[in-house]
């Protein structure tokens, strides 16, 4: 049975689409992946000429950003050098991705899916995936991380 507040394909591609429309608007040729609360993809999309590491990595910041249930932006500050979450990077086999571009997606006071953003530069994939999250129809918990 599908969870009915986790991220339907008609959703997803609805994220996709924000996410790319603000690429556009900022010049950035990116990849953006939308997963469920499994962290397996739901939909993705790939824009013309974007790097060819950007899938990998769109993916894994919407998976890290759902094992973590926060943003990649924020675990990225927790995990520098002295930080309370020093090396988590090279945890899960390097999956995790701890620099900006992935959030989770929220509803019911759980983490339901989560989007992720490669290709542009960090401050692109953070732009893209607040504006895939903004079209997102559930709140976040006013008391959790960006």
């Amino acid at each position: 049975m599908s969870d009915p507040e986790a991220p339907d394909l008609d959703t997803a591609l609805l994220l996709c689409a924000a996410a790319l429309a603000t690429a556009k608007e900022v010049g950035a040729l990116v990849s953006v992946a939308v997963v469920d609360g499994g962290g397996n993809l739901v939909a993705f999309v790939r824009m013309d000429g974007a790097e060819i590491a950007g899938p990998t990595l769109a993916v894994d910041k919407a998976y890290t950003a759902v094992a973590h249930r926060v943003s990649t932006e924020v675990l990225g500050v927790l995990a520098r050098p002295g930080g309370p979450l020093q090396g988590l990077a090279s945890a899960a086999g390097g999956r995790y991705i701890c620099f900006g571009g992935g959030k989770p997606l929220w509803a019911g006071g759980r983490v339901v899916g989560g989007i992720g953003v490669s290709g542009g530069t960090v401050e692109h994939d953070v732009a893209c995936a607040k504006a895939a999250a903004d079209k997102w129809p559930y709140p976040a918990p006013t008391d959790s991380a960006p």
